[in-house]
């Protein structure tokens, strides 16, 4: 008895209940199956004329009808040309000619003439500033400077004083020169001397071995 239909209203003939059960559910879900949803999720239609653009076909063909004729023509142009010398007369043979050359030749030569001058007048011109002179006065001016500062920088020398320390240093070195050239006298002198000493030693104990 667990085993049989067990219908969910209370029922006179279970079998019978269990058939139209069945027949109801099948009925429900055919409906299902076969509902229509109230928002229409589709694609929509595609069209031809959007994908293809037959007007955009034609226009392309008849351009490339174009090209290619127009390129037909020159072609056949240009083997009349190879083949015979044309119809146009292409050859420049005149002279090329100026309006103005002359005149920009008049203004190249007064440009000339005038930087010849300007460059005369730049090379023989004399300076006016003598830098030596500003020189010496800068050099009388740092003295000035150091005797009154209270602590000089070092003690700048007119050229008085240059000349005198340059004879100085080369006094000294004339000096130390001399000296030298009297001390190597001496050495070769001292050199001779034990030369001549050393030769009559030699004669002598020649002397005694005979």
């Amino acid at each position: 008895m667990h085993r049989a239909y067990q219908p969910i209203l209370p029922c006179g003939n279970k079998y019978l209940q269990q058939k139209w059960d069945k027949v109801t559910y099948e009925e429900h879900m055919k409906r299902l199956q076969t509902a229509k949803p109230v928002v229409d999720t589709s694609p929509p239609p595609t069209y031809g004329h959007l994908h293809l653009k037959l007007r955009k076909l034609k226009l392309e063909k008849e351009r490339l009808s174009i090209i290619e004729r127009d390129n037909y023509l020159l072609l056949r142009k240009i083997s009349h040309i190879m083949r015979t010398t044309g119809r146009v007369d292409n050859k420049n043979e005149y002279e090329a000619k100026s309006l103005n050359r002359k005149i920009r030749e008049q203004e190249l030569l007064r440009i000339s003439r005038e930087n010849r001058v300007i460059l005369e007048r730049i090379t023989k011109c004399q300076p006016q500033y003598k830098v030596q002179k500003w020189n010496e006065d800068w050099q009388k001016t740092e003295y000035y400077m150091n005797n009154i500062t209270r602590y000089p920088r070092g003690l700048p020398m007119l050229p008085d004083q240059k000349d005198q320390k340059l004879n100085k240093i080369e006094k000294r070195r004339q000096k130390e020169k001399h000296l030298k050239n009297e001390c190597l006298k001496d050495k070769a002198g001292k050199k001779e001397l034990t030369e001549h000493n050393i030769e009559p030693s030699k004669d002598h104990q020649r002397a005694n071995s005979i």
